[in-house]
């Protein structure tokens, strides 16, 4: 297939913001395409060219890319750069200097899908001496043999920015209607494997029946919606209810295949070389012979036995150096929660009585290594309320209460799974602007522009700037945010830049406000970050539903 054919599409989609004939655009295509073609064009409808569970980042900053523009339009950086501060979006400034190239070339080649899909998954593979150069030469020679407009989307894909509207609902209503199938269906379908584009492939195929838990691949896993007290708990969930410690640690999803043992964060990252520690206890102390398991790591005090902040592991998730140092220094106790798969079969739609049952007899506890989470089975608001008095006292953030009855389904849904918290719930949010300081922070990106979730937009809620710290060694710093942050910039004007929406963090308030400023309706009051989220994905920040939840339950509002 000519990539033209699939910049048609774009085009198209760019021209309505009407979640209907988004769906309806995208349906159409699809049923065009062959089924072997399926998962590289909806990746690349979705603005990736790797699954959501994949490991494989494609890694190519905004420099990069005016290397690449210079490269294959003869015009010098200084100039593409000073475009690139009148315009903002690197696309469009591929698509004006390629417009304008001076020499175009006799030969120009037509783009194929593949082509432009598989250079860019190749950027994520090259590696070793003279890397970056050989990186640039791959781009520049997409774009040399590309047309202006075409230009426009490469470069768009490859920052992962398309700018075409293609949440994960419209994607997922669009190959139910492409293929004749329920969107319930669709969407089980994917919290499975992951993988829009091979639930595409199978729903054509009709084989959406045949999906099934595979150790070693990550899954979504399932969350909980939040209320207010214990009698709140007991309507959403039933009685009796089981309730469980609500710690604050880091989520693992631990997948054994025979003897390979493989960790996964809840953004379904691979962090196995990060807990050799966790590895070996696993292997010591969960029987089975293949199995995926829930899990919270908790920073622990090895000699009074306590938990200790999330603060203190956080920054084991991403380390890649000293581990064993890291391990020893802050070490963490393994709370198992559920069982979502075990000895080749899948549990999901076992009830969680059932998992729990079987849960208890797979893992042998080990003092502050091992052990499953602390627990009560009960009808009775008092013996809860007294249940999650003494979890606070112990310093855990609350109780998680679970329907008996429930399956194990990934994401959050009524009668399932619920929290609770004694403080209004802080926001997990996402950085999408941000603006550099002055005086001795005029280096530092200082103050961020965040954003909530809404039916796959985000809707900013408020600038936040407190929090951060000078010193690299008191939380998280300027100085690592602005790391952070300056290879995800997709634009600049003066201070202000415009990030892609990759950098979650946590974010505590006084309370929530209307307010006419931000896309969302609403404003947060003092607010200030309280950690990064390196253990969550942008799709799993809080949406605008829970924003109007807290809103209205704080000071007694309705």
């Amino acid at each position: 297939m000519e990539y033209k054919a699939l910049v048609a599409v774009y085009l198209n989609l760019e021209k309505t913001t009407k979640r209907l004939e988004k769906t309806a655009i995208i349906a159409e295509f699809l049923k065009k395409v062959a089924a072997g073609d399926l998962p590289m064009i909806i990746q690349l409808v979705e603005g990736r060219v790797f699954p959501e569970n994949e490991d494989q980042k494609i890694g190519f900053s905004s420099r990069l890319i005016l290397k690449a523009i210079a490269s294959s339009s003869g015009v010098d950086e200084e100039k593409v750069e000073n475009v690139w501060s009148k315009v903002g979006d690197l696309g469009t400034v591929a698509e004006q200097l390629l417009e304008k190239r001076v020499q175009m070339t006799l030969l120009q080649r037509k783009v194929s899908v593949e082509k432009v899909y598989k250079n860019i998954r190749n950027l994520a593979e090259l590696e070793g001496a003279g890397t970056v150069s050989r990186k640039v030469a791959l781009v520049a020679e997409l774009l040399t043999s590309s047309s202006p407009i075409e230009a426009r989307f490469i470069v768009r894909t490859i920052l992962e920015t398309l700018r075409i509207g293609t949440a994960a609902g419209i994607i997922r209503d669009a190959i139910a209607s492409a293929f004749e199938k329920d969107v319930n269906e669709v969407e089980a379908a994917f919290d499975v494997i992951v993988d829009y584009g091979e639930v595409a492939q199978r729903a054509k195929n009709n084989k959406l029946h045949t999906i099934t838990l595979n150790p070693g691949k990550p899954m979504k896993v399932m969350l909980a919606l939040l209320v207010k007290d214990v009698a709140d708990a007991f309507i959403a969930v039933g009685k009796p209810a089981l309730f469980e410690y609500k710690l604050d640690g880091f989520r693992l999803q631990i997948h054994k295949s025979k003897e390979k043992i493989m960790l996964f964060t809840r953004r379904m990252e691979n962090v196995t070389k990060q807990f050799p520690d966790v590895v070996a206890v696993v292997k010591k102390q969960v029987k089975g012979s293949s199995f995926i398991i829930d899990c919270e790591a908790v920073g622990i005090d090895m000699k009074t036995g306590r938990h200790l902040p999330f603060q203190m592991v956080s920054q084991r998730i991403k380390r890649k150096y000293t581990i064993e140092e890291m391990a020893r220094k802050f070490p963490v106790e393994l709370n198992v929660f559920d069982v979502m798969y075990y000895n080749e079969k899948s549990l999901l739609h076992t009830s969680q009585a059932e998992r729990r049952k079987l849960l208890e007899t797979i893992v042998l506890p080990q003092k502050c290594k091992v052990k499953v989470t602390t627990k009560m089975v009960t009808a009775n608001v008092k013996d809860a309320e007294t249940f999650y008095k003494k979890s606070l006292e112990k310093g855990n953030e609350g109780l998680i209460g679970k329907n008996l009855a429930a399956v194990y389904r990934p994401g959050r849904y009524v009668e399932g799974w619920v929290k609770l918290k004694p403080t209004l719930e802080p926001l997990d949010v996402v950085i999408v602007k941000a603006e550099y300081g002055e005086g001795k922070r005029a280096t530092w990106l200082s103050s961020f522009t965040i954003a909530c979730a809404s039916n796959g937009d985000l809707l900013e809620i408020g600038k936040v700037s407190t929090g951060l710290k000078e010193k690299e060694d008191a939380g998280v710093s300027f100085k690592e945010m602005t790391s952070l942050l300056k290879p995800l910039i997709i634009s600049k004007k003066g201070k202000g830049v415009e990030v892609k929406p990759k950098v979650v963090i946590e974010v505590g308030y006084e309370e929530i406000q209307k307010s006419p400023t931000y896309t969302s309706g609403y404003a947060l009051r003092f607010p200030r970050v309280l950690r990064l989220r390196e253990d969550k994905s942008v799709k799993e920040i809080s949406n605008l539903e829970m924003v109007e939840s807290i809103y209205h339950s704080q000071k007694g509002k309705k």
